[in-house]
C-alpha cells in the first residue's frame, strides 16, 4: 500500500485502548539553596502541570494519526480521577467505557525538576487487581463497544491493575472471535498471558526479563532472532515487534526477521516513544500493511518524537513527510 493511502486508512479506525490510565504531573522550578531544616535543596516554584499519561498517552497518539480511540480502564472516585476524565474528553478520547470506582485511587506520577532535570519521582497510586465489581462492570463496557463494532483493540499493560490474567484472556478470545486485532503493550507481571493476540510487542530489556535470559545482541544478533522465536512460540502472536531504543526495531512475521536501525536524531527525550510505536502499529497493522512497512514506519515514528522533551503525541504531516523521505 502506498504511504499516503495508508496514512489516509488511518483516519476514523475505532481502536479500543484497554489499561492503565494515569496523570502525569509535573513540578518545575529552579533549586538556588539549601533547606535549613535538612540538607535537601529548595525549589523555587515556577510551573505545574497535568498531562495525560499511561493508556491514555497511546490514546493519543491515536487520535493525532487520524484514529478514533475509546479507552477502557478504571480510575477513582476523586478529585484527580474527574480532573483526569475531563482531560481525556477535552482531548476528545471516548470515555463511555471508562469505571469510575471508590475502591481504588486514581494512578498521578508526579515528577520534580529543577533547571530541566529531574529531581524526583511522586507515585500516588493503588497496583492491586481489579475487585470483582470493578472487573465485571469494565468487562460489561468492552463487550458492548466489542458488539458495536471496534477496528482494533490495544491492550497497554502499566502493572496497575487493570489487564488482569482473566480480563486479557477473556479479551483476546472475544476479540479473534470477531475477527479483531488485538495489539499488546505488555509488562512483566502478566507477560505470558497474552496467548493468542496478534501483535506483540516488548522492548527489548522486557523481553530479556521475560525470558529469563541475558545477551547482547550487538556482539551476536543471533541471539536476538533466537529469543523473539522462542516468544513468538509461547505467544503464539502473528507478530512479534522488539523495541532496541537506539539500535531500532526488529519485527518477525513467524517466517522472517527484520530488523531495521534507529534513524539519527538530536534525542531530547525518549518518554512516550513506546507509546507512539504500538499506535502507529496497532493502525498499520488494522489497515493492512506490510510487514516491512509496518516495522519501518514504528522504527520512524518512536524516533520522531524523541526530538522533542517530554511525552508528546506525533506529529502526522511530519510524520507522512519524512516516511515519504525515508521509506520505500
Amino acid at each position: 500500500m502506498h504511504l499516503a493511502e495508508l496514512f489516509e486508512a488511518f483516519n476514523g479506525k475505532r481502536v479500543l485502548v484497554v489499561g492503565d490510565v494515569m496523570t502525569d504531573a509535573y513540578i518545575k522550578g529552579h533549586v538556588a539553596r539549601m533547606s535549613p531544616e535538612a540538607p535537601v535543596p529548595v525549589i523555587d516554584l515556577q510551573e505545574q502541570e497535568q498531562r495525560i499519561g499511561g493508556a491514555g498517552n497511546v490514546a493519543l497518539n491515536l487520535i493525532a494519526l487520524g484514529a478514533k480511540a475509546i479507552l477502557a480502564s478504571v480510575i477513582g472516585q476523586d478529585n484527580p480521577g474527574r480532573e483526569l476524565e475531563q482531560m481525556l474528553q477535552n482531548a476528545g478520547i471516548q470515555t463511555s467505557a471508562l469505571v469510575v470506582s471508590a475502591q481504588r485511587k486514581t494512578t498521578i506520577k508526579t515528577r520534580v525538576f529543577s533547571n530541566g532535570k529531574q529531581m524526583l519521582r511522586i507515585d500516588s497510586e493503588d497496583q492491586h487487581d481489579l475487585q470483582p465489581d470493578e472487573y465485571s462492570l469494565l468487562k460489561k463496557n468492552i463487550l458492548a463497544l466489542l458488539e458495536q463494532g471496534i477496528d482494533g483493540v490495544l491492550l497497554e499493560d502499566y502493572n496497575k491493575g487493570v489487564l488482569t490474567t482473566e480480563l486479557i484472556q477473556w479479551i483476546i478470545t472475544e476479540a479473534n472471535a470477531r475477527n479483531i486485532p488485538i495489539a499488546v503493550d505488555p509488562k512483566k507481571k502478566n507477560f505470558f498471558s497474552y496467548v493468542g493476540c496478534t501483535l506483540f510487542k516488548p522492548n527489548l530489556k522486557e523481553l530479556k526479563e521475560g525470558l529469563n535470559i541475558d545477551f547482547n545482541f550487538r556482539q551476536d544478533p543471533v541471539a536476538l532472532s533466537t529469543a523473539i522465536e522462542q516468544l513468538q512460540n509461547q505467544i503464539s502472536s502473528r507478530y512479534t515487534l522488539v523495541t532496541l531504543s537506539e539500535h531500532g526495531v526488529q519485527l518477525f512475521d513467524g517466517q522472517k526477521h527484520q530488523h531495521h536501525p534507529a534513524h539519527r536524531r538530536n534525542i531530547a527525550d525518549v518518554s512516550g516513544a513506546g507509546d507512539t510505536v504500538i499506535a502507529t502499529t496497532t493502525l498499520c497493522l488494522i489497515c493492512g500493511s506490510s510487514p516491512e512497512q509496518m516495522a519501518a514506519l514504528a522504527n520512524l515514528a518512536g524516533g520522531l518524537v524523541c526530538e522533542q522533551p517530554g511525552v508528546v503525541s506525533i506529529d502526522k504531516e511530519k510524520f507522512l513527510q519524512e516516511a515519504l523521505q525515508l521509506i520505500r
